[in-house]
């Protein structure tokens, strides 16, 4: 993503202009989404500005959410998150990934320590995170250290929601991905499934998380909360590998 684009911080009178045209178009909206990739990586004062203008221009506003990643989280503190959560920016995006620390060094996503540092900086300020998992990250020789590493980050820090993708790759990102992963052999939708599997089976989160498969790229969609929830999503899993639910055709996948 944004191969083209570099990071900027774009003025805050920009920004508001663009925040006064909207509420023209759209007076009764309640969520607005920071864009583009990193919004939460914005100085928390300019963050601050920017939802206080929200709230002046949108009267119904209920929730602001952006992308984050746990870089910028742990910049911020406790109380810089608590101060915009106040503003209604209550809920972040975050990629986790996988848990291991090979597989998230080889992507550039930090370490497992440092995704947990992060969820829990989260959590004590009271931020939901909706946080993603990658199924197939780890390959067909990689896969138990990429699911068992994840699903015990999960148990350590749980975020409010956690959703699962399928790796695909972008063509002009495939070259690149291919030299981090040397001898790299895809998962197929089975390997993939029993993926799914043993992170369900090995999920007991402290606390409900809810969980989601429903993004365009996977194969079988789940719906359900943690742990309450885990018999039903492994029979379904289990009726999948039996092939007695179907899985969405690959042509209608997407990223």
């Amino acid at each position: 993503m944004y191969k083209t684009k570099a990071y900027r911080v774009r003025p805050l009178d920009e920004v508001g202009a663009d925040i006064q045209r909207a509420a023209r178009m759209w007076p009764e909206a309640h969520r607005v989404f920071l864009a583009d990739g990193d919004a939460y990586g914005m100085p928390t004062d300019h963050l601050a500005a920017l939802c206080d203008r929200m709230g002046a221009a949108f009267s119904n506003l209920q929730r602001v959410s952006a992308y984050a990643t746990p870089f910028n989280l742990l910049r911020k503190s406790a109380e810089e998150i608590r101060l915009l959560k106040a503003k209604k920016l209550s809920l972040v995006y975050l990629g986790i990934e996988s848990g291991s620390d090979r597989l998230l060094k080889a992507i550039a996503k930090g370490s497992a320590g440092q995704m947990e540092r992060a969820l829990l900086r989260a959590g004590e300020a009271g931020l939901k995170v909706s946080a993603t998992v990658i199924l197939g990250l780890g390959g067909q020789a990689d896969w138990q250290e990429h699911i068992d590493a994840t699903a015990l980050l999960v148990n350590r820090a749980p975020p409010t929601y956690l959703s699962t993708l399928q790796l695909d790759l972008a063509p002009n990102v495939a070259e690149d991905f291919f030299a981090r992963f040397p001898g790299f052999q895809w998962q197929d939708d089975h390997g993939v499934l029993v993926e799914l599997r043993r992170l369900i089976e090995s999920l007991a989160p402290p606390s409900p998380v809810i969980f989601r498969s429903n993004h365009a790229s996977n194969a079988l969609a789940l719906a359900g909360t943690l742990p309450k929830d885990k018999p039903k999503l492994l029979a379904q899993i289990d009726a999948a590998l039996e092939g007695e639910v179907g899985l969405r055709p690959r042509w209608i996948r997407r990223m």
